[in-house]
């Protein structure tokens, strides 16, 4: 069975190219997310095997989304996506728990790696 994604960030075109990137690799899309609410909402309902979370979001950012998605599921599997020069909020998220992170502009076989990583 493959695996269930939900991907979170606020820009479409984004959500777009990390879906065509997962489902060319056999992923399955089960939700996408705007921002962090939603993304917590999404969560909770689809219960997902991995999630791709922007760090950069209006409403909630990234950060927030992951810990309370880690307080509700504190066995999720979340990967972070941010642009450069982001480094000190990627330690941040991954302090909060996140499994990875991948930096936009988003390569292909980096995003790959990441998730077969992350879902072990």
């Amino acid at each position: 069975m493959s695996k269930r994604i939900l991907i979170v960030d606020d820009a479409a075109f984004m959500r777009m190219m990390i879906k065509d990137i997962l489902t060319k690799n056999g992923y399955e899309v089960v939700g996408e997310a705007a921002d962090g609410i939603q993304a917590v909402d999404k969560y909770n309902e689809l219960r997902p095997d991995l999630v791709t979370m922007d760090i950069t979001m209006p409403e909630m950012d990234g950060i927030a989304a992951l810990k309370a998605i880690k307080g509700t599921d504190p066995n999720a599997v979340v990967i972070m996506c941010s642009a450069m020069g982001q480094q000190a909020m990627v330690i941040d998220a991954i302090q909060a728990g996140a499994k990875d992170f991948i930096v936009k502009p988003f390569q292909a076989d980096r995003v790959i790696e990441a998730i077969q990583k992350a879902l072990g």
